[in-house]
């Protein structure tokens, strides 16, 4: 499991998928340089979401970021709560081999550790109860989200917070019409996008049906919500280097995993959207911008 993300990144929004289609596992270490740039990308958007939780609560001692990654939001979160330790858990050895190095790089790997395991039963594994636990867009992935909120409300301190980054929007790259074949392209892919998120959450093992309602899932595990807030990162055209390079990957992955499912013509049009000689690729075109949101809902433990 391992979301700075994206991915980014409601999951069938942001966030990136196994190289065959009818097969919805993740290789998540495969995508790690992709990770990296998507999270560092929406740094704005989580300055502002940390700012906010700060705000909400005292100095937390201990932070878990459950389902981390390549460590990007770990280490800012060491950054905005220094007097804290931070544990950086995931289930891929190889992302949590880049968060150590990334937290070493920025000064931060004596309050740094992480934790291999797969959520939601690896949080039994913590030493110490957690003043915060930061999940963003990894409970998605388990087949029992509310047993997977309970696991880590039983992992919260009293008076902890636990803070889900779960839903918000489609990214947005492009115009509806950026004058390449049938407006709308990233609509239709959204459409596609939510048949794989559908079909992913059905396939998972011991899978439970419910409403994506977090604050009711949150008090059901005996926390009291205490806020929900949307974020949003917006870079306007014309677009950073990086963000070019977030979209041509975002695009690639697009057509790689759902090229089958969208028509004639808007492979055609991904296809020039991806050719690096193309004038009307991402990587050259003057009117790429990001746009997107992302939402945090806030439960506190109060016994």
């Amino acid at each position: 499991m391992a979301h700075d993300h994206d991915h980014a990144h409601r999951h069938a929004h942001d966030h990136h998928h196994d190289h065959h289609h009818d097969h919805t596992d993740i290789d998540w270490a495969e995508m790690a340089e992709h990770l990296e740039t998507q999270a560092e990308l929406y740094t704005p958007l989580h300055e502002h979401a940390l700012a906010w939780l700060g705000g909400k609560q005292t100095e937390p001692g201990l932070i878990v970021d459950a389902g981390s990654g390549p460590g990007v939001v770990s280490c800012m979160l060491a950054d905005a709560f220094p007097g804290a330790r931070v544990v950086a858990v995931d289930g891929s050895e190889p992302l949590l081999e880049m968060a150590r190095a990334r937290a070493e790089r920025l000064g931060v790997a004596d309050r740094f550790s992480t934790l291999t395991g797969e959520l939601p039963d690896v949080m039994a594994d913590l030493e110490y109860p957690a003043d915060l636990i930061w999940a963003s867009n990894s409970l998605h992935h388990l087949g029992d989200q509310q047993a997977a909120v309970a696991a880590c409300a039983e992992r919260l301190a009293v008076g902890g917070t636990l803070a889900l980054v779960e839903g918000g929007l489609p990214t947005r790259f492009l115009p509806r019409d950026f004058g390449l074949g049938r407006p709308g392209l990233q609509a239709r892919i959204d459409a596609v996008q939510e048949d794989w998120f559908s079909k992913m959450r059905t396939d998972l093992p011991d899978g439970v049906a419910v409403s994506e309602d977090w604050r009711a899932l949150m008090s059901a595990a005996g926390l009291r919500p205490t806020g929900t807030r949307t974020f949003l990162l917006d870079l306007p055209a014309p677009a950073p280097d990086r963000a070019r390079a977030v979209a041509a990957a975002t695009f690639g992955r697009f057509r790689e995993v759902f090229g089958e499912d969208l028509d004639a013509e808007d492979r055609a049009t991904l296809d020039r959207l991806l050719d690096p000689e193309d004038e009307a690729s991402v990587h050259r075109r003057g009117d790429l911008f990001v746009l997107t949101a992302r939402t945090v809902h806030t439960a506190v433990r109060t016994a």
